[in-house]
């Protein structure tokens, strides 16, 4: 949290986004999010309806996937490579946190 940004990311977890509007926002289709869920990439919450949910942080997710199939990767393969880069990504900053006296908090 930052005086800029009283709460934090929290914004960006929530599941605001139905499946045809996250698909819309990525230019990609439906099937596209459901392949890359069956992929276990991103797991959508699920509305009281069953309807799935998409946070922001999932569209960033998923996005970063379509550029790497719209590059020639193999879906499973660019799922793989992108929860490689966000724990590359985690892990360094958990680095930045440690090495500033700022230890990140379990969660």
């Amino acid at each position: 949290m930052t005086a800029d940004d009283p709460f934090g990311r929290l914004d960006d977890d929530y599941p605001a986004h139905t499946m045809g509007r996250a698909a819309d926002m990525l230019g990609t289709t439906q099937s596209f999010l459901r392949a890359i869920g069956e992929a276990r990439l991103i797991t959508p919450l699920r509305s009281a309806g069953g309807h799935r949910r998409y946070s922001r942080y999932q569209l960033r997710i998923a996005t970063r996937a379509r550029e790497l199939v719209d590059h020639g990767t193999p879906i499973e393969a660019a799922c793989r490579i992108v929860i490689l880069e966000e724990a590359q990504r985690i892990n360094a900053e958990h680095h930045r946190m440690a090495e500033s006296g700022n230890p990140p908090t379990a969660v």
